[in-house]
């Protein structure tokens, strides 16, 4: 069994080359209550050959692999650096939108007109069945609870915005969804005193993220894929139509090829993903438990998920184990990441939102990078019809239920089959590249100082 290499908060990958070799689990809460990691084919010891290699072990690549055995029966070579779920899928707030991507259903209809933002809407509920699917499968315990899904005005403007994407809902859509008061978001739901109403989305579940992925993982393995840990791709190249793809242990040849890391993705992996997503980091905090003069004080009523409508938004619930989770932005390196500074604006905000839970101990506090894409975006497709080579990234931070519909449309791609909907722009244009993307970081200091003004002023 191979050796662990300590967790390293300050990585970063728009600049490491990789993201380590068996490297320890971030300090997460999910990490501490998933239990034991489930059995994986260690480190790859010698060269091989496989019809299909998945590039990364998070809830995409197991997912994928899961499909892939299931629905094709196409057993495929799971390549992690690190550990199951390592990344982005670790470090989530297991918050289970029906959101593609980033956009809202107004911005989709500026961008799209109303008929492709109906079909993408309509794509979104189908996608959602497929992780609602999941979360029921009696082989993945994952904890699921919390039906809905609620995001809090944070001012009266912003409760202004939300009534009109309610009525695009409800009128355009076809979708069921309502505007609640204060009074009714305090009596029914939370008692977060920054609210000034809100909007109601019947869907929503959330979940324990990291045993969601150990459920995908266990039944990829018992329906014939390999997953094989420790084994970061080091060198990615192509010749007479076979990739080779070396990691430490040996170079594993494939026909096929499917990229399923997200924001812990180095540019230097290829030139088809090279660029593609910002890497941008989210904080996230668990309290300890709470009592129930806490839990009374605080209005805590549902378990449902929360989002408030700031630019640097916060994403928060109120966990069945009685705890408070809550996350929002976070360094905009990884060198900062380690920064104070960063712990107290998330303390603030529980302050701000809970008084009741002022200075409250939080035993847990981790950070994760999102692959965010250059239009806000996700998509899965073939790249280029020349190469066997594939991908799903992009997903902005809505990943964990995004990642079970677009593991399954991977694993479409990959077997053959293709995508009923393929002209949906989620299918249809590769990630938008941005060369610049080392340097846009001197724009992201800009645009948060902005963001945290255009909050503010409501």
């Amino acid at each position: 069994m191979s050796t662990k290499q300590p967790y390293n908060p300050g990585y970063d990958p728009l600049y490491d080359k990789n993201p380590g070799t068996g490297v320890e689990y971030a300090p997460t809460y999910w990490v501490d209550n998933a239990g034991p990691p489930p059995e994986d084919d260690g480190p790859v010891n010698a060269d091989m050959d496989a019809d299909v290699v998945l590039i990364g072990g998070g809830f995409t690549g197991t997912a994928t692999a899961l499909f892939l055995a299931r629905e094709h029966g196409v057993k495929a070579v799971v390549l992690e650096a690190n550990q199951i779920g390592w990344g982005c899928t670790s470090r989530n707030g297991g918050q289970g939108h029906l959101a593609w991507g980033r956009l809202s259903r107004s911005d989709w209809v500026r961008k799209w007109g109303l008929d492709m933002a109906r079909r993408l809407h309509a794509n979104s509920l189908e996608g959602y069945e497929v992780f609602r699917s999941m979360t029921e499968d009696p082989e993945i315990d994952c904890d699921p609870h919390g039906e809905g899904n609620m995001c809090i005005a944070h001012s009266q403007d912003a409760y202004k915005y939300l009534k009109g994407e309610t009525e695009l809902c409800n009128k355009l859509l076809g979708y069921e969804v309502r505007m609640l008061s204060r009074g009714e978001v305090h009596e029914q739901y939370i008692g977060d005193q920054e609210s000034h109403g809100a909007m109601l989305e019947p869907v929503g579940i959330a979940v324990q993220p990291l045993k969601l992925c150990y459920g995908y993982a266990r039944v990829a393995r018992r329906l014939g894929a390999r997953i094989h840990t420790s084994s970061p791709v080091l060198e990615w190249t192509s010749r007479e139509g076979l990739h080779y793809l070396r990691t430490p242990g040996g170079t594993v040849r494939a026909r096929s090829v499917g990229v399923c890391t997200a924001g812990y993705t180095s540019p230097n992996l290829h030139k088809l993903t090279r660029f593609k997503n910002m890497p941008i980091m989210a904080n996230s905090v668990v309290t300890r438990e709470l009592t129930d003069d806490e839990v009374e004080a605080c209005g805590f009523r549902s378990n449902i998920m929360f989002t408030d409508s700031r630019k640097l938004r916060y994403y928060y619930r109120y966990l069945p184990e009685k705890r408070l989770q809550i996350g929002s932005r976070s360094s905009i390196s990884g060198a900062d990441a380690q920064n104070p500074k960063h712990l107290q604006i998330v303390r603030e905000a529980i302050a701000r939102k809970f008084p009741a839970l002022a200075g409250i101990e939080t035993p847990y506090f981790w950070h994760g990078w999102m692959d965010i894409s250059h239009d806000m975006m996700p998509r899965v497709l073939q790249p280029d019809r020349k190469q066997q080579i594939f991908y799903a990234q992009g997903y902005s931070g809505n990943g964990v239920s995004f990642s079970a519909y677009a593991s399954r449309q991977l694993a479409n791609l990959i077997s053959g089959k293709g995508i009923k909907e393929s002209d949906i722009p989620i299918f249809n244009s590769p990630l938008p590249a941005h060369p610049l993307r080392p340097i846009r970081r001197l724009g992201q200091h800009a645009l948060y100082r902005y963001f945290e003004v255009l909050d503010k002023m409501g």
